[in-house]
Formats: C-alpha cells, structure tokens, sequence
C-alpha cells in the first residue's frame, strides 16, 4: 500500500506563561505512517498526546521539531514547515478532520455547511447538495432539519452534521476525533459503514476511538502513545 502519511521524529512542548513559563512536552520523537486504505488507530491514557498530534498533523499546532510528510501533488510536503495558505489548500482538497465539536455557523442551513468543502474542492453545487443531503439522511437527520442553522441542534445532531461534512468531499487523508463520542448505536453502525468505504475507496485514516468497539472494528492497527513526564 502507498505511504500517504508519515511522521519522523515529531515532537511538541507548550509553555505555561500564566505558570512562570513551565514547559510541558506533549510530544518528543513521535514517528508513524499511515497508508492509503488503512485506519491507524491513536491508543494511550488521557494525557499521551493523542489530540495533540492530531492538531500538528492538521496545522492548527506548530511543531517543535520533527516531520510531518504528506504525500500529495505527485511529491511530498512537510506540514510542518507550510506556510498558512498551503496549509489552506491542503484542507481544501487533500486533508479532512473531524472533531467532536462542530464549529456553529450562524443562520447557515446544515445542508450548505455539509455542502461546502465539497464545493469548494471543486463538485458542482447541485451534486455537492444533493451528496449532503444523502448523507444526512443515512446519518438519522430529518430531512426537516437540512434547512435550519445547527445552533439549536442537540449534541448528537450537530456530530452528525460534522461528520456528513467531514466525508462529503473526496480526500487523501482523513482525521477523525472521536468521531461516534455523541452518538447512538445505530448511527455510530453508519460512521463504521463509511469508514470502511473510506478505507475502500483508498482514503488514509489517522484516529481516536474511545469506543473499543468502534475501534476494533475499523483499525488496521494501533499506535500506542505514552505520557511524556518531563516538565522543564
């Protein structure tokens, strides 16, 4: 399988300033890779640094040293060392993520937000509709909802908005931070179901599954990460 992501020697410290500048590091020498169509599952006690290197792969944390290689546009670049309109480029069409929280937009309806990133990396406007709206209605959201801004939906509806957002456009690599954290059994069946046609259709998965279950059932393997304890 071709390698789409890997990690050489990733490492991350964040200082305290409102503590007389302690340092904690999250991170020191982390390498991995994950390749097209596999799950490679983030395990370890709270506190390893599984989130935290999930930010240093998708840019919104800065890497203290170390490599983060993406392969994409027929070579290699390291998300470490972009600049932040390659970094927006690179979410534009190569890489997804998916939190436990959706970012709530005001008075946009559920459906344009699904169907956004689609757009944007190119899909017709009517295509990327009628995509989002498919996948929120295999993800248990009443097609009465589609219209309405997420701000008043429960948890739960709001996940299941994030997540159709999430798989809606096509990518290389995909994060997925807990994804079925809100969700019943039921709808938490389906994200499995699209994980496994994600991993089928090539897409590289680098995630945190609390849910064993879950995670049993869609990880290739695990990659497990252990508290740092050094405080400087």
């Amino acid at each position: 399988m071709q390698e789409v992501l890997r990690i050489e020697g990733l490492a991350k410290t964040f200082t305290l300033h409102l503590q007389g500048g302690a340092r904690i590091v999250a991170l020191d020498g982390v390498s991995l890779s994950v390749a097209a169509g596999e799950c490679v599952a983030l395990a370890g006690p709270s506190g390893a640094g599984k989130s935290t290197l999930m930010r240093c792969v998708w840019g919104s944390y800065g890497a203290g040293a170390g490599r983060i290689l993406l392969r994409h546009a027929g070579g290699e670049i390291d998300l470490a060392r972009a600049d932040a309109r390659s970094l927006r480029e690179i979410r534009r069409t190569a890489i997804g993520y998916v939190s436990q929280f959706l970012r709530v937009i005001p008075r946009v309806p559920a459906l344009e937000i699904v169907a956004e990133p689609m757009i944007a990396a190119g899909m017709a406007a009517e295509e990327a509709r009628e995509r989002a709206r498919a996948l929120l209605l295999r993800l248990n959201l009443p097609e009465a909802l589609h219209a309405l801004p997420p701000a008043t939906f429960s948890g739960g509806e709001q996940q299941r908005v994030n997540l159709a957002r999430g798989f809606g456009p096509p990518r290389r690599l995909l994060l997925l931070d807990e994804p079925t954290a809100s969700l019943d059994p039921a709808n938490a069946e389906v994200v499995v179901g699209l994980i496994e046609e994600a991993k089928r259709a090539g897409v590289a998965i680098l995630g945190i599954f609390h849910d064993q279950a879950v995670r049993d059932r869609v990880a290739d393997r695990l990659f497990e990460l252990h508290p740092v304890r050094e405080r400087a």
